[in-house]
């Protein structure tokens, strides 16, 4: 079982050692399971829902057997406009499912310092895809992470090593079950 890690700087490892990244923890937490899963690394720090749509065929180019998908983190930062990162995510899920692959989404929250309706727009855009047939819903990537300080790099945005184990703890199981929906 091979499964695609498609995401941004949070699944890329910004501002860490590799070994301390997302995607090296995942297979190794998964590895120390016994499972017979393989993480592929398709994070790009920086990439908006707009930039891994546009690389999606190259990112594919692996041929996984399910993805995760890990965006909009980028989208929120930049103010991007929370339709247009709807239509991008869609477009992606969209060929995801219709070359049978299984996908866990992973939601996302804007900044609070992009306003409240802003937030509001951009949140409900992942509660809507969560309900898509067949999607298998993680509400939000930084669970327990965002907001502790000492999970974080300095920037406050980005998880520093113990951020990434709590990251990972809750994703090993969510991933199992993306792997069993094969």
């Amino acid at each position: 079982m091979r499964i695609l890690a498609l995401g941004d700087s949070l699944t890329a490892g910004y501002g860490l050692a590799h070994a301390d990244s997302f995607v090296p923890r995942l297979q190794a937490a998964l590895d120390a399971r016994g499972d017979a899963i393989t993480i592929l690394d398709g994070g790009v720090s920086g990439d908006t829902s707009a930039d891994a749509l546009a690389r999606l065929d190259w990112a594919l180019g692996d041929k996984p057997d399910a993805v995760i998908v890990e965006l909009g983190g980028n989208d929120g930062l930049r103010g991007l406009d929370p339709a247009r990162m709807e239509q991008n995510l869609t477009a992606i899920l969209d060929r995801l499912q219709q070359d049978h692959l299984p996908v866990l989404l992973s939601g996302m929250y804007a900044p609070p310092n992009m306003g409240a309706g802003y937030g509001q727009s951009f949140r409900a855009v992942f509660e809507r895809l969560s309900r898509r047939p067949g999607i298998l819903w993680d509400p939000f990537f930084l669970d327990g992470v965002a907001a502790h300080p000492e999970l974080e790099q300095a920037d406050h945005i980005h998880p520093n090593p113990a951020g990434v184990a709590v990251i990972v703890a809750r994703m090993v199981p969510l991933v199992e079950r993306l792997a069993r929906r094969e």
